[in-house]
């Protein structure tokens, strides 16, 4: 006598991503920038201003900019106006400014935490000789936004590596540059990194005349 067939039992798993919302984290705005400056001054983090505007002009990945060291940014006592770092991802080199905003944050940074070329520019709480982790580079960024009213859900740290590259990219539309600048080794990625799709291409076509 056959037995009826019945469905096995699934085991009901909560998905990784429930109720978070996933795909790409926008671009700070100009105005956005602003804000965090504001409160990460008024909040006196000195060591967290640095590292915000270090990850808005290097526009590396979370990975590169922990593990940057104080002689990477600065020469003869100096931060540099130029800094170049090998990315762990593509083993490139990628070159990145430092305007005299993030020159001057850091150099008030490096004055209170001292340290040699040889060290981290941002060096662990818990490991003095190890750097901050992307961990704790993540829960800033999660700290910084919602602390100017911005969603958590909404922003990363990919934010910071993709601020100013979007703002590059929708003031020149030089879609070259921006791949040089995020150390890119294939323009396809860049195009799909920043999200551009038919409607930028149709309003910066709209914006040029001849």
């Amino acid at each position: 006598m056959e037995m009826p067939e019945t469905e096995p039992t699934a085991t009901k798993r909560q998905v990784w991503n429930a109720g978070r919302t996933v795909g790409a984290k926008r671009a700070l705005k100009p105005k956005q920038i602003w804000e965090i400056r504001f409160y990460l001054n008024q909040h006196r983090r000195l060591r967290d201003r640095a590292l915000f505007d270090l990850a808005i002009d290097s526009k590396l990945r979370g990975c590169d900019l922990v593990q940057m060291k104080i002689g990477d940014i600065v020469s003869g006592g100096q931060i540099r106006t130029r800094a170049i770092v090998m990315q762990q991802k593509t083993g490139r080199p990628v070159q990145f400014e430092l305007l005299s905003d993030t020159r001057g944050s850091l150099l008030a940074w490096l004055e209170r935490r001292g340290g040699t070329v040889d060290d981290y520019v941002f060096p662990s709480r818990v490991d003095h000789n190890g750097h901050l982790s992307t961990r704790q580079y993540a829960r800033l960024v999660d700290e910084w936004v919602t602390g100017v009213g911005l969603m958590r859900s909404d922003y990363g740290t990919h934010s910071l590596r993709r601020t100013k590259a979007s703002i590059i990219y929708r003031a020149t539309g030089n879609l070259r540059a921006v791949q040089i600048l995020l150390g890119h080794s294939k323009i396809e990625n860049t195009v799909r990194y920043l999200g551009i799709d038919v409607e930028d291409a149709l309003a910066l076509a709209e914006n040029t005349e001849i």
